[in-house]
Parts: C-alpha cells; sequence; structure tokens
C-alpha cells in the first residue's frame, strides 16, 4: 500500500514559552527603562490565552502582553460573539482581509516562543511534531500583528495579536502545509515525546 500524505487544516494554534526576562531583554534589544517582567514557562500556550509580544512605540521597544486572537478595533459586538478563528493571518491575504488589513497597515510586532507544535495526518493517526531553533537560540520569533479594542459596554480596552503564517519551507513542508512566518533562528524538528529524535537539515532557511 502507497502511504500518501495529508494536511489537516489547523495552523500554527500551540507553542511553547520558556523564555527568561534576560534572555527576552538580550535577544530583542530591549528599551532597559521597562520595568522587569516576571516570565513563567508555559507548555501548552494556546489560542485566547495571553501572550508576550515585543513592540516598537513611541521609538521605544517594549514587552506588552496581548490575547492570541485578534479583535480589530473596529470590532463593534461584545468579545464572545467573536467566533472567528484570528489567530494565525495568511501572509498572502493579510493586506486585504478586514479583519486584518487595518493592523497591517498600523500595528505590527514579534511573538517569541520558544518552540511551536504541528500535527502531521499518518494513517496511523495525528502526529505532534515540536519545532525549535537549530541553532540552539532559546527562541523562535514569529511575525505579527496587533490591535487594540475598546469594549463599549464597559470602556475596558483589550489589546490582542495575531501570527502571520506562509506556506512552508521544504523542510517543514514534510510535515504541514503552513508555517509561522520567523524573523530569527533556524527551526529543528524533533517528534513530541520523543526528543531524542531530532531531525536536522542542512541549509535549512526560516520562511520570510
Amino acid at each position: 500500500m502507497t502511504w500518501r500524505r495529508h494536511y489537516i487544516a489547523a495552523m500554527c494554534g500551540r507553542a511553547t514559552y520558556k523564555l527568561t526576562w534576560e534572555e527576552i531583554v538580550a535577544l530583542h534589544r530591549l528599551t532597559l527603562d521597562q520595568p522587569p517582567v516576571n516570565t513563567r514557562a508555559r507548555y501548552n500556550v494556546c489560542p485566547t490565552t495571553t501572550v508576550d509580544t515585543i513592540v516598537d512605540q513611541d521609538g521605544k521597544r517594549e514587552l506588552v502582553r496581548m490575547r492570541w486572537g485578534l479583535i480589530p478595533s473596529w470590532w463593534s459586538k461584545p468579545l464572545k460573539e467573536m467566533k472567528l478563528a484570528t489567530f494565525n493571518a495568511r501572509a498572502e491575504t493579510v493586506a486585504t482581509k478586514p479583519m486584518f488589513r487595518s493592523a497591517f497597515k498600523r500595528n505590527r510586532c514579534l511573538i517569541p516562543v520558544s518552540g511551536y507544535y504541528e500535527w502531521q495526518d499518518k494513517l496511523s493517526g495525528k502526529q505532534p511534531w515540536y519545532f525549535t531553533a537549530r541553532d540552539g537560540s532559546p527562541a523562535l520569533t514569529i511575525a505579527g500583528l496587533w490591535d487594540e479594542w475598546k469594549d463599549k459596554a464597559s470602556g475596558a480596552t483589550l489589546k490582542s495579536c495575531t501570527m502571520i503564517i506562509t506556506e512552508p519551507n521544504k523542510f517543514v513542508a514534510d510535515v504541514h502545509d503552513r508555517m509561522p512566518v520567523l524573523r530569527q533562528g533556524r527551526p529543528r524538528i524533533a517528534q513530541a515525546g520523543r526528543r531524542k529524535r531530532v531531525a536536522k537539515m542542512a541549509g535549512f532557511k526560516t520562511g520570510q
């Protein structure tokens, strides 16, 4: 029997985060007048939870915590009525899709993670794979967008973000049909739960 590859529809929706404040400052050259942020290790970062982002504003580069899953500033309904999956934005359409085009014009950010998961469809079931920086860097930095939304009922504001995804390079294509737009670092790939089986490929380049 010939095995035929199939890809699941899900995109980048699970990540890990193990960075320390000192590592974030060094990797992203944060403005040092920002008070230190107490980071904690997280092994199942998922959409709608809070993530750390790197934002340039008023000549300063700062860490800002945001909801993962973008709520555009023009959204007029309650937050609970946002049913669309806005945690990923396709690079091919991000400039034109109503959900993202305003943020694309005004608000760029970086989203650091320690690694991220993708699931591959196999005859035996879905196989998780875990991507990290092949060069030993503690972080993969994903290109993102952010926006700020105001709840009309309470007046509270909410900052939120999305990760930009693109077509995979040859390395990632063996596992999934999409990958994050990576701004630094060289990914490696390991089968989840089997850290000794680390696949490496010379000349691998991240998607831009």
